[in-house]
């Protein structure tokens, strides 16, 4: 029976996850016939690189290929040998095992002086290819620098500081990237709906998390899983696969340190000893939480570039703990944990060294801090009452946009970039709790529709509205955004809650300072 990573291996584009900038390079050099004689697709294990050489050897190959596509048609005689593995002229040649330069001469240099025997290209992928030897890399050279004509090479390797200079100059070169937690959860979801499995979104996030961006790895787990299990998966069968991970507990301790609970942090440490977790991989996971809320307080752009990728459900708990916390009682955290994590290997009591830090941060001064100063405070301790979910929220458009600032101001401690989002918005129509929120991108309202940032915001609107407000997002082409104006040719209207005289005039000038700029005509 095949494995899972062979069974649903890529077999055009299309299906390959991830790794976009690539993919979309090749798919215009193929769609306009400037294909190169040689590519290097460097990059770490297990993220594409041999896949994607060959859809790439199967796309040049393909004889129905659609003119306006690049992928192949996987039904042709030339895709089916491919897929097969039965075509003469796709030489795939394994360089840790064809080091010497003999093996070059022999396996590629006279192969390649040979014209393809059925189809328009003979391809060579070369894998590993950084373990060849310096003479054989000689001998290479001077083929890839002048190939016969209709032979393609593609070099995968892992090591492109080993492949010499000279090669890489004559090579189109792709640098792969470790595959994103998101990315990842939709190839497995894909696959446990065409196993007819039923596998838990946590389950699938934390297989992904483990995987560290490599999807052959994941698969991998999946599939281990799947042996174990039945129809379903339950969270201890995975954890029977899955090195047990606690970052949901994490974030719990996490909690009870802001809030001064020792005796809840240090009761969520035993019970974790008695269920048989591993104590490092729990302080190491903290500290990656910690991490990745420092690096959200220092500039929010450094998270998507350096932060590990925890899956939606945990990124939302993550972005509410940040309103709690700023920069330097995040740094006090990650000091006591990195403290944490060497002492534990001398322990005496296995847990000793966490409970005295536990005990330490919750007598410390208060971790929790004001976000927007003493308004702020006086708002928590005097809240307006809630409107119920689903009941008609009587706010005029004056209302509405009088306190957007305040929105924005909030929404920005949980999420900084969607503050930016935001401010280029415009509010519509209040009909009934539904306040519809007009972009002109569509990008823009695909983000704030995602289910975890629509959260934030209407966490933020009944918190600052005292209502429990849906938003709802739209795209306007017609709304014109500047960097210092925001006018739509729709005049913004809040049908069903009429504006009072004068109303209309001061909710512009609301938006105006808001969002700056003057009214154009």
């Amino acid at each position: 029976m095949a494995t899972l990573y062979r069974k649903y291996r890529p077999q055009n584009f299309t299906e390959v996850v991830g790794q976009n900038h690539i993919k979309i390079t090749l798919e215009q050099e193929i769609k306009s016939g400037k294909i190169a004689h040689a590519y290097l697709f460097c990059g770490p294990r297990a993220v594409g690189k041999t896949t994607l050489a060959r859809v790439l050897a199967k796309a040049v190959n393909c004889a129905k290929r659609k003119s306006n596509s690049a992928d192949p048609c996987n039904n042709c005689p030339s895709c089916r040998e491919i897929t097969g593995g039965r075509a003469l002229d796709i030489i795939e040649i394994d360089a840790a095992s064809n080091t010497g330069v003999d093996n070059v001469r022999d396996n590629i240099i006279a192969n390649a002086l040979v014209a393809p025997a059925r189809l328009p290209y003979k391809v060579f992928i070369i894998d590993e290819v950084h373990m060849l030897s310096i003479s054989a890399f000689n001998a290479l050279l001077k083929l890839i620098e002048e190939p016969p004509q209709r032979v393609i090479f593609i070099l995968c390797t892992t090591e492109v500081h080993k492949v010499p200079a000279t090669i890489i100059s004559r090579c189109q070169r792709f640098d792969f990237k470790r595959i994103s937690v998101k990315n990842v959860v939709k190839k497995l979801s894909y696959i446990v709906q065409a196993e007819k499995v039923k596998v838990s979104k946590e389950i699938l996030e934390a297989i992904a998390r483990q995987a560290d961006g490599h999807m052959r790895d994941a698969e991998s787990l999946l599939g281990q899983i799947i042996a174990i299990g039945g129809a379903e998966i339950t969270p201890e069968e995975a954890d029977l696969v899955i090195p047990r991970s606690a970052i949901n507990e994490s974030l719990a301790l996490i909690g009870f340190l802001i809030k001064k609970d020792a005796a809840g942090g240090i009761r969520l440490v035993n019970q974790l000893m008695d269920e048989g977790v591993d104590l490092k991989i729990f302080v190491k996971d903290t500290i990656e939480i910690l991490r990745k809320l420092l690096l959200m307080k220092i500039s929010p752009a450094l998270v998507e570039k350096l932060a590990l990728e925890m899956g939606e459900t945990i990124e939302l708990k993550i972005n509410q703990l940040a309103a709690d916390l700023s920069a330097e009682q995040v740094l006090k955290l990650m000091e006591k944990f990195i403290k944490v994590s060497l002492e534990l290997k001398t322990d005496f009591i296995q847990q000793l060294s966490l409970e005295v830090a536990i005990a330490e941060i919750c007598t410390a001064p208060a971790l929790v801090k004001s976000p927007a100063g003493p308004r702020f405070a006086a708002y928590r301790s005097n809240p307006a009452p809630l409107k119920a979910v689903g009941e008609a929220v009587n706010l005029t458009a004056g209302q509405i946009a009088e306190k957007w600032n305040e929105v924005l101001a909030k929404v920005k401690q949980y999420n900084h970039s969607l503050s930016f989002i935001l401010r280029v918005c415009q509010p519509r129509e209040l009909v009934g709790n539904q306040l519809c929120l007009a972009f002109k991108y569509k990008f823009h309202k695909d983000r704030v529709s995602e289910t975890a940032i629509k959260n934030i915001v209407e966490k933020v609107m009944r918190e600052v509205y005292g209502a429990a407000i849906e938003i709802q997002a739209v795209v306007d082409e017609n709304l014109e955004v500047a960097a210092n104006k925001l006018v739509s040719d729709e005049p913004l209207d809040l049908k069903k809650s009429p504006a009072e005289p004068g109303e209309q005039s001061k909710m512009i000038d609301n938006l105006l300072k808001t969002f700056g700029g003057k009214v154009v005509s």
